[in-house]
């Protein structure tokens, strides 16, 4: 009845969602080895470390920024860190990536020690290097802050 049609070609190789991918048929684009990268900020503003996995499935304001300071960049930071852990997951053998990794694990133990030295403890963990318990007890908590206070 209706004459036979050949879908079209899918490449895999940029990472945007293919015309012949079917509604409500998932498609994951599959992740080249040494791909396109955000900065950290627009990592964690875009919800991804990649442009290629920053597919259109939801409409997000052109103005969306996180707030900035000191607690935003050690988010962005642990996100990153987040992002290309996952990464190394499925690429294994990307030594680049990997470096990448131990980089930012440098950055964000830095910004962490000094947000820490300027704020408190963030974790109960981080206590273990203070003198007392009371470190982490101590007021203001990360949540104790009001907004447009520096953070």
């Amino acid at each position: 009845m209706y004459p036979e049609q050949t879908p079209p070609a899918c490449g895999d190789a940029c990472g945007t969602l293919p015309e012949c991918a079917p509604l409500a048929v998932p498609y994951v684009p599959f992740q080249q080895t040494g791909s396109k990268r955000y900065s950290q900020q627009d990592a964690l503003n875009n919800g991804t470390l990649f442009p290629g996995l920053n597919l259109p499935f939801h409409l997000k304001p052109d103005a969306a920024n996180v707030v900035n300071g000191p607690l935003a960049e050690l988010q962005a930071l642990e996100f990153v860190l987040v992002e290309l852990g996952l990464y190394l997951d499925t690429h294994q053998g990307d030594g680049e990536a990997f470096e990448l990794y131990k980089q930012y694990a440098a950055m964000e133990k830095t910004a962490r020690e000094k947000y820490e030295s300027m704020f408190g403890p963030l974790y109960q963990s981080s206590t273990a290097n203070a003198k007392t318990w009371s470190a982490w007890l101590n007021e203001p908590w990360p949540w104790n802050y009001q907004e447009g206070e520096a953070r």
